[in-house]
């Protein structure tokens, strides 16, 4: 197996022991995804700092935001 080169900007999604993900409709699901996040978050800081927020409040709410997501699929014991 040869390897892909990456596109800029987009990660090497990697499974739960590190391993690069290799299903390439994977790839393009996370992909798509992580852009609709990007465009969608963009849109929701500019609105934020057009209405007069605090543009640093405004990323740490985002942050706290993904540090809040849980993962509902567990470990199995």
């Amino acid at each position: 197996m040869t390897a892909k080169a990456v596109p800029e900007g987009l990660p090497v999604w990697l499974d739960p022991v590190g391993k690069p993900v290799s299903c390439l409709e994977k790839i393009k699901v996370l992909n798509e995804n992580l852009e609709e996040i990007r465009t969608l978050a963009q849109d929701a800081y500019e609105d934020a700092i057009i209405m007069g927020c605090d543009p640093d409040q405004f990323r740490g709410v985002m942050e706290e935001l993904v540090a809040s997501l849980n993962n509902p699929y567990p470990k199995a014991k």
